[in-house]
């Protein structure tokens, strides 16, 4: 199936070559994009000198609207499958075939790669452990689907999942609210293990109190919005 591997990207300027090359090495049969979201540091630059596909964004429109432009390229280009893949280094390329299977199977339209099911690799803090766990257990309330790892951006969508988010991604929190759209308008999700690897340069922009206050505000939005009855997507 043909395949697109979408790298959203701000202020990777010192992350983005090893993780296209890390790519290139352990998946040189799919194709790629960066979403450059208006960085502000050389990674346009970098890009641009190491002649890696890329799309630069006028203005900051954040993961959600970096990810949405990302599946609009997709749809557009006729992709079967599409992976967002970190622009920091943290996903491992080497499991993507593991990510695209199923849907290659038939067996789902949204994969998940979960780094708590065989707990190998880096877990993330102890803090954010915590708050991923609260926000599992809020999707498996009102969102009727079970995952061990509500926040993983590493993950794979079919055709049909591409031309959804194409019109419909949440913009605030992309990752959990993803989840549930797409399981509420009949998509199935799953999840497989995968290992992820701790950033190897620059400075993660969600510090653990951002973490915290990212979480309590993610549980909320969703609970108010089924208690309130609103559609997903």
């Amino acid at each position: 199936m043909k395949t697109l591997v979408i790298i959203p990207a701000y202020n990777e300027a010192e992350n983005i070559v090893h993780t296209v090359e890390s790519l290139k090495e352990a998946c040189p049969e799919v194709d790629y994009i960066i979403v450059n979201d208006c960085s502000s540091d050389a990674t346009e630059q970098v890009c641009r000198a190491h002649g890696f596909e890329y799309l630069s964004l006028p203005i900051n429109l954040g993961i959600g609207g970096g990810m949405q432009t990302g599946y609009r390229y997709a749809a557009e280009h006729g992709y079967d499958i599409a992976v967002q893949m970190d622009g920091d280094g943290q996903h491992n390329a080497e499991y993507i075939r593991e990510l695209i299977a199923p849907i290659e199977q038939g067996e789902a339209e949204l994969v998940i790669g979960s780094r708590f099911i065989n707990k190998e690799g880096f877990q993330t803090s102890g803090m954010r452990r915590a708050g991923i766990g609260v926000l599992n257990t809020v999707l498996r309330i009102f969102g009727h689907v079970r995952i061990t790892d509500a926040t993983s951006g590493f993950r794979a969508a079919s055709k049909g999942v591409i031309a959804f988010f194409a019109q419909n991604y949440a913009q605030d929190y992309p990752e959990p609210e993803s989840i549930i759209a797409v399981n509420a308008n009949g998509f199935h999700v799953k999840e497989v293990p995968v290992v992820m690897n701790e950033r190897t340069a620059g400075v993660s922009s969600i510090s653990p109190w951002k973490s915290v206050y990212y979480m309590i505000k993610v549980t909320l939005a969703i609970v108010i919005y089924r208690i309130a009855g609103k559609k997903w997507g």
